[in-house]
């Protein structure tokens, strides 16, 4: 039998026990009974959906079928001599064939025991995981809002998905940068600087009357008119707008940008970069989106052809004519795009592709993008372009948020005074607190819409997630207070608690939260791999359901209770586990941008 090395679960039990199991399968391949070049990432080890059936599960017989059936014949065999070698291990007690070829395994106790320390040991840093400085570096795009007013709640969402998803990264080991596009370029900018102009009109004593069609109609512009008029005074009044139209701009997208940072600021957000869309083409650098179009032309991927008409289009919203073409069907999207307008400027799509390529030339090969639901149609041609400015070495991962519903007790909540048409984050997070806020934007998949309820979000009851997760936190540091006061000169450093004998937590319960301690690595893990941080706000909520559970079994069992007088050992026990239970979740709570209280009032 192959030598296994064995770790002492300083990370990921899932991860060390598919080592262990890889190794046994090498021993079939050099018999000569399954192939050489089998693929022995393809398994999966994982928790067992019903945790009466042990403590992992593993799929490598069903997934090895193929190839195993000529030595084998089915895969509930390779399964059975997969298991007889496993309870060879010191650390395995038991390993069972169900179905059709699936192995459920069932650890010793001591291997919890090692679970326990290794989360007390490493405290805040268990879970984390190491950088293998092969990965890279990950740029994360959010928000990206129009700097044309206040963020409103939908903005949020994409807003703390994205920080989480930093956040998660980062503690994954990962080198991360958040990055912000700032969109200056475009028609909407100029749009802004006439309704500032209004507003700097009114603060001068005109009656401007009602704020015309088209124009931003919301309060937040005021104090942009009035530092225009504190500046200026009157002089702008005496210009043409070709002559005040740029110096207004630049005041109001300064404006707007103050406030969208000090929005983003108060739910906890901070930038690494803010790239402005207006220098791809009057920076430092020169005109960056010619030099990407003239790269990929050089590459063939550019070209001068004829679109067909959009389908679903009547004829009259299509121009047929000779267009600057880029074979983004090459790449897997529907057809080719445009990259020049025909007035001669630029497309969106094309400063677009000029954006991503300095992401790719700063060194970044993987790019996530968070969109809002409305720009999915514009996920191919995006990564299309990617793919053809690195030549595959990068990649482009879009999340699109989807709305977020705003509801007051079930009623829809009408809309912002001083937004003008809609409802902002600042007044959402003013109301409820920043850590109902993040943590119901991201207690559903990005993908799916939001109900956001103000009244219900800080509702003191199991129903109301975030509180629920909390007040886990808070009960188990509670226990540890009723230890210290209950047992004097009980030691409950962590050093002592790391040292306990958690043999002696023998109750299912009990094993059932020591098995979803050890479960965290994997979630962190797997969540981080999908870019995809709903999954530790879902495991969370289930560990604090657990401890919640536990703890009610004690109300009526107290034999069970955390704290036991006439116990010290026992007692010191329960701590750990209750201590490396809050220790997890203050862990999680933090990736995802949300305070862990000590206490809940």
């Amino acid at each position: 039998m192959y030598p296994v090395t064995k770790v002492r679960y300083s990370m990921n039990i899932y991860n060390e026990f598919h080592s262990r199991i890889a190794v046994l399968l090498r021993q079939f391949i050099d018999a000569g009974r399954l192939p050489q070049n089998l693929d022995l990432t393809r398994f999966i080890v994982e928790p067992p959906r019903d945790a009466t059936h042990g403590d992992l599960a593993v799929n490598a017989a069903m997934v090895y079928a193929k190839e195993a059936k000529a030595s084998f014949g089915n895969p509930r065999q390779l399964a059975t001599e997969l298991a007889a070698l496993l309870v060879e291990d010191d650390d395995v007690a038991q390993a069972e064939v169900a179905g059709p070829g699936f192995l459920n395994i069932r650890l010793e106790p001591r291997v919890f025991s090692d679970v326990l320390t290794t989360a007390l040991r490493e405290g805040a840093r268990y879970g984390v995981g190491l950088s293998d400085g092969k990965s890279g570096k990950i740029n994360v795009e959010y928000v990206s809002a129009n700097p044309t007013g206040p963020m409103h709640v939908g903005h949020g969402r994409g807003a703390v998905f994205g920080d989480a998803l930093a956040n998660l990264l980062s503690f994954a080991g990962q080198t991360v940068s958040r990055e912000y596009y700032i969109n200056d370029a475009g028609a909407q900018v100029d749009v802004l600087a006439r309704s500032a102009f209004l507003r700097y009109r009114e603060v001068l004593g005109e009656d401007i009357g009602a704020i015309p069609e088209g124009l931003y109609p919301g309060d937040y512009l005021k104090p942009v008119g009035g530092a225009l008029a504190a500046e200026f005074g009157d002089l702008l009044l005496r210009k043409p707008e070709g002559e005040w139209l740029d110096v207004v701009r630049r005041a109001a997208i300064a404006g707007m940008m103050e406030m969208i940072r000090a929005d983003l600021a108060a739910i906890g957000i901070v930038h690494d970069v803010f790239f402005s869309e207006r220098t791809l083409i009057s920076g430092e650098g020169g005109d960056q989106v010619a030099a990407a179009i003239a790269e990929l032309r050089a590459k063939g991927l550019v070209y001068e052809g004829r679109l067909p008409a959009p389908k679903g289009q009547t004829i009259e919203d299509w121009e047929d004519r000779e267009q600057i073409l880029f074979r983004s069907s090459q790449f897997g999207d529907d057809v080719d795009r445009a990259l020049m307008k025909s007035d001669g400027s630029y497309t969106y799509f094309a400063s677009d592709i000029a954006y991503h390529k300095s992401k790719i030339d700063r060194g970044f090969n993987v790019l996530i993008d968070i969109w809002g639901a409305d720009h999915g149609g514009y996920v191919k041609r995006m990564q299309a372009a990617v793919a053809a400015l690195s030549g595959g070495s990068a990649i482009l991962d879009v999340k699109l948020c989807q709305l977020v519903k705003l509801m007051r007790d079930g009623e829809p909540v009408k809309m912002s005074k001083r937004a003008g048409d809609f409802v902002t984050l600042r007044d959402v997070v003013d109301e409820v607190g920043v850590d109902a806020v993040r943590f119901m934007m991201l207690f559903r998949k990005n993908d799916a819409p939001l109900d956001f309820d103000l009244v219900r979000v800080i509702e003191q009851s199991k129903d109301n997630p975030v509180f629920y997760v909390q007040y886990a936190h808070a009960r188990g540091k509670s226990a540890v207070r009723q230890a210290l006061a209950t047992i004097p000169g009980i030691d409950l450093s962590i050093s002592a608690l790391a040292d306990a004998e958690f043999s002696l937590l023998t109750d299912e319960g009990e094993r059932g939260l020591i098995r979803l301690i050890g479960q965290f690595p994997r979630v962190i893990e797997a969540a981080a791999a999908a870019h995809e941080p709903h999954r530790i706000a879902f495991y969370l909520h289930e560990l604090a359901s657990s401890l919640h559970s536990h703890w009610t079994r004690g109300k009526d069992q107290p034999q069970l209770r955390f704290v036991n007088e006439d116990n010290r050992d026992l007692t010191v026990a329960r701590i750990g586990l209750v201590t490396a239970i809050t220790s997890v979740l203050a862990a999680g709570l933090t990736i995802l941008g949300v305070n862990a209280p000590d206490e809940m009032r």
